[in-house]
């Protein structure tokens, strides 16, 4: 696979600093910005470098440059593993802060959370072990994972809260750091599912409202407050991505069969 160049912002204990770097895919050009900066920046935008911007500025390393005359980037949420605000979008990303918000929704509740860095995967995971139930995980490759184009739905065989965890947790890296992926766990007999989504947000949908009162419960015991309102990444201009680590497309949808998750849906990107 060839590598393209980015235009990553990261942000620290200093003021923020524009890298142009290389990588097959996003998550690797982020990783090796990172990497070559140094301890304690993270992400905060990026954008694929013009022609003309590569390469730029003062060199950090083999392959990596720091922007002499960087614009601007203010500096808002942290974004989880997987997704990124666009720079060109910064200055709206500001917006963006922890809270959970209800949805309208016909003949649903629905709540959706958000939270910054790493504490998304903590909460998702207390939220998961909090579930009196569990039957089934969806895992679902969207089609801007490696640029397929088509979206793939995996199911697991009927699991328990139990397995679930021990799921997520053996896979993490694939699962719920990649961007490129969207996770469902069902609780049939509540009519509620519990999703990751794309963009890194938590939502909690079920045909009870006795389960939304107590999915809103169980948020406020974990510290994130009502919203006036949410802005997250489907509001603004953005990347998804994948962690360096882990998997190309076709090697995370084998893994998936190994794992004898079985396919139940395809669908082409609209």
């Amino acid at each position: 696979m060839s590598e393209s160049w980015y235009r990553i912002a990261l942000a620290g204990s200093a003021a923020p600093v524009v890298v142009v770097a290389p990588g097959e895919h996003l998550g690797a050009a982020i990783d090796v910005a990172v990497r070559r900066v140094g301890k304690g920046v993270w992400p905060a935008a990026a954008a694929l470098a013009e022609p003309g911007q590569v390469p730029l500025g003062e060199s950090v390393g083999k392959g990596v440059v720091v922007e002499a005359n960087p614009p601007a980037v203010p500096v808002g949420l942290r974004w989880p593993s997987g997704v990124i605000a666009a720079i060109g979008d910064a200055d709206q990303a500001t917006q963006a802060v922890e809270g959970w918000i209800r949805r309208p929704a016909d003949q649903l509740g629905v709540v959706e959370a958000q939270v910054g860095g790493d504490r998304l995967s903590e909460l998702f995971f207390e939220l998961v072990e909090r579930l009196p139930t569990a039957d089934n995980l969806e895992v679902k490759v969207l089609g801007h994972h490696d640029g397929a184009g088509t979206t793939e739905v995996w199911l697991t065989p009927h699991l328990d809260v139990r397995r679930a965890i021990r799921f997520l947790d053996d896979h993490d890296v694939e699962l719920i750091d990649n961007g490129h992926v969207e996770l469902s766990l069902y609780l049939r007999q509540e009519r509620s599912t519990l999703r990751l989504t794309e963009h890194k947000t938590i939502v909690w949908m079920s045909e009870e409202q006795a389960t939304v009162e107590r999915f809103t419960g169980w948020l406020a015991a974990l510290k994130v407050p009502a919203a006036p309102e949410l802005v997250t990444l489907g509001d603004l201009d953005h990347y998804h991505y994948r962690p360096a680590r882990s998997s190309p497309r076709g090697r995370l949808i084998e893994r998936l069969k190994r794992m004898r998750l079985r396919k139940v849906d395809a669908y082409d990107a609209v």
